[in-house]
């Protein structure tokens, strides 16, 4: 029996993600170890994007 997700509700959670981490980015400044983190962060929630778009495809 195949497994259900809630594509949408993910899609939503890693939308408020997206959103916290460029808030933290205005919050941040110059502080070197905020803005080096918050890529990494942006980065990996950019393939979540991605990853939960291809799943919303095939829904």
């Amino acid at each position: 029996m195949a497994k259900k997700y809630k594509i949408n509700e993910m899609d939503a959670k890693i939308k408020e993600i997206r959103k916290a981490a460029e808030e933290l980015q205005k919050l941040g400044g110059d502080i070197e170890a905020v803005k080096k983190n918050l890529v990494r962060l942006l980065a990996s929630t950019k393939m979540l994007e991605l990853n939960i778009s291809d799943a919303k495809l095939v829904m």
